[in-house]
């Protein structure tokens, strides 16, 4: 079983930024991805690293924005957020493993979620 836990969360005014971090308990080879999900909606794909090659993908919402990373040897990906806006706000969500395709994929593993709020 394959743990995953995040941080990184909190407060922050619109135009500010945060990071997050998501950490697995053991080192697996595979691909890596960060999800929203704001009050009354579905849950949605934010972003999305291949853990050997580093390819990224991003949702149109964040490009420019969001920068997706990972740290391999301490097995933790990062989500840098800048430029946050109000429509940001949300619980992020970690995941590891695709099932399909790295973005429209379902994932075999998640965390617990990070709140992430942002005020006008």
């Amino acid at each position: 079983q394959v743990q995953l836990v995040e941080s990184g969360g909190g407060l922050v005014q619109s135009g500010g930024s945060l990071r997050l971090t998501c950490v697995t308990s053991r080192r697996t080879v595979s691909s890596r991805a960060w999800f929203r999900q704001a009050p009354g909606k579905e849950r949605e794909f934010v972003a999305a690293i291949t853990w050997t090659a580093g390819i990224t993908y991003y949702a149109d919402s964040v490009k420019g924005r969001f920068t997706i990373s990972s740290d391999y040897a301490q097995n933790t990906m990062y989500l840098q957020m800048n430029s946050l806006k109000p429509e940001d706000t949300a619980v992020y969500y970690c995941a590891a493993q695709p099932q399909g395709n790295i973005m429209t994929g379902s994932y075999a593993y998640w965390g617990q979620g990070t709140q992430v709020t942002v005020s006008s």
